[in-house]
């Protein structure tokens, strides 16, 4: 508190001391006259006193604590609300989505990203819902999609992979006033190549469903449970279907009921587990006729209805929204190897800078990185690539930081080695120091351009182990010996003139006679 806001809790603080003590002083006169009389009375009277003091004290000291409580978690600023409900959400999530496609610098990825975007906004505004039937081959999910549009709108096989393509129909779900697209899927768990293709396709479109309709004719097994779990943690509301129920009798369709559910507690709710019999068995009646029963699928019917008019337009917006997230992911990959790629560079090029610098000017070596303008500059620029603007004073900060760190960790030291050591190796002599000097500024510039890439990849954050660690583990990565013998080539080829003039016999030989030729 400032002390002009104690000035009222301490005029407050001395009213009740004054009245505390006054009142004390009119109790014990009044104790006194009182207790020869009625004993208990005045007994009574000193507890009410003591009430009524700790009273004021609560009152007191908890103003207090709410007034210091108020002006410590006074809001700063006025944070944005989110949007009121999933609709919105999915709308702002598209708009966000185009402004995150036009940093894509790649013509043909940002198109087809684009693409499938106007396909996620075009979803968005018809609102229709689509439906995907998903499950192993011959589970009965052609005999489904039959039996809902009332007719035999595809073909029906006992064999596997009878849908070889999804298949997409529009219906009227009864009890509902919306048209829905469904969508048969080629079974998964198929064998050979062409299966496989097949599989990975039934997954894309399950993935983009707005309620999964995920059938079985047996129990689940782990082949199927594992895209199941898949498809449900990445947001698919999803129906579990038990199909060919008339193959069992009514006490071991109970049974399995009972142990899918049990199976997939808390990832599906009980009432989403459903048994159906899309098309069953042929009776023979006693005539010898064969009777072809309707199919059974009312309670699958009953399920999908209730969830249509509970969840109709939030499945959609859920779906856009889940859609629009994968896809901004995606272009996120590829700006961030987009910009891995641009920052790069701006390594590559600032670690020969300040070799060149450290070659025609002696600087100390621990304060290679730390003092060295050409590092501050650096900073700068990767800070540009990641859409962060740094001024000289702060890119100077960090730079000097980052300085102070390597050489805390002992890196300057040991990148002097491994360079001296493979210098000596790759030119075959002794070294002068100068020399060592240059290409140790160098790679150390790589491994500071390296550990800043990290930090504004995670939004300028060094993250929980901080900037050593992330130091660290550049230096790590850039000590293989392959790496640091191609380094050491590579500042011979690109310094001629500076490390010429420092040990000009030893890294510039004269070329032989045949030499020349090539």
């Amino acid at each position: 508190m400032t002390p002009k806001r104690w000035f009222w809790p301490l005029l407050g603080f001395s009213a009740i001391l004054v009245l505390i003590l006054w009142l004390i002083s009119a109790l014990t006169w009044l104790y006194v006259q009182v207790a020869f009389t009625a004993p208990f009375l005045a007994n009574l009277l000193v507890l009410i006193f003591i009430g009524l003091l700790g009273g004021l004290l609560y009152t007191f000291f908890r103003y207090l604590y709410l007034l210091e409580r108020k002006g410590k978690h006074k809001p700063a600023t006025t944070m944005p609300q989110a949007p009121l409900d999933k609709t919105e959400a999915a709308a702002e999530n598209l708009k966000a989505l185009r402004q995150q496609l036009s940093q894509i610098e790649d013509e043909v990825a940002r198109q087809a990203l684009l693409a499938r975007a106007r396909e996620l906004e075009e979803d968005f505004y018809r609102q229709e819902l689509r439906i995907v039937v998903f499950g192993t081959g011959s589970a009965g999910k052609t005999s489904l999609v039959n039996a809902l549009m009332g007719e035999m709108v595809g073909e029906v096989a006992p064999t596997m992979g009878t849908t070889e393509v999804g298949q997409t129909y529009r219906f009227w779900l009864p009890h509902t006033d919306q048209e829905i697209l469904i969508t048969d899927t080629p079974g998964i768990l198929e064998a050979g190549v062409a299966g496989t293709y097949r599989e990975q396709l039934a997954r894309q479109l399950a993935a983009e469903a707005d309620l999964l309709l995920f059938v079985l004719d047996d129990d689940l097994r782990q082949s199927e449970y594992t895209p199941l779990v898949n498809l449900v943690e990445m947001g698919k509301r999803s129906l579990l279907v038990l199909n060919k129920i008339d193959l069992r009798s009514e006490a071991d369709q109970l049974a399995l009921l009972r142990h899918l559910r049990q199976r997939v507690k808390g990832l599906i709710p009980p009432q989403d587990v459903v048994g159906i019999a899309a098309r069953p068995q042929p009776i023979r009646l006693e005539t010898g006729e064969w009777l072809e029963p309707e199919p059974h699928i009312w309670p699958l019917i009953r399920r999908m209805s209730a969830i249509l008019r509970e969840e109709g337009d939030d499945l959609v917006a859920d779906n856009i929204l889940l859609q629009s997230q994968r896809l901004g992911e995606q272009a996120r990959k590829i700006i961030d190897q987009q910009r891995r790629r641009q920052a790069d560079k701006v390594v590559e090029r600032y670690q020969w800078i300040s070799a060149g610098v450290v070659c025609v000017t002696p600087i100390p070596v621990v304060d290679l990185l730390a003092a060295a303008a050409v590092n501050a500059q650096m900073v700068m620029e990767i800070g540009k690539v990641y859409g962060c603007d740094l001024n000289r004073d702060r890119a100077r900060e960090l730079a000097l930081s980052l300085g102070k760190t390597l050489a805390s960790l002992g890196i300057v030291k040991g990148a002097m080695n491994l360079v001296g050591t493979a210098l000596q190796l790759s030119v075959g002599g002794l070294v002068v120091g100068k020399a060592v000097q240059g290409i140790t500024a160098a790679y150390l510039t790589r491994i500071a351009g390296k550990s800043f890439i990290e930090y504004f990849r995670h939004n300028q954050d060094w993250g929980d182990g901080g900037m050593g660690e992330v130091v660290q583990r550049q230096f790590q990565l850039n000590r293989r010996d392959e790496f640091i013998r191609s380094f050491v080539q590579q500042a011979i080829a690109r310094l001629p003139a500076q490390l010429g003039t420092v040990i000009p016999e030893t890294l510039n030989p004269p070329l032989s006679h045949e030499e020349e030729l090539f």
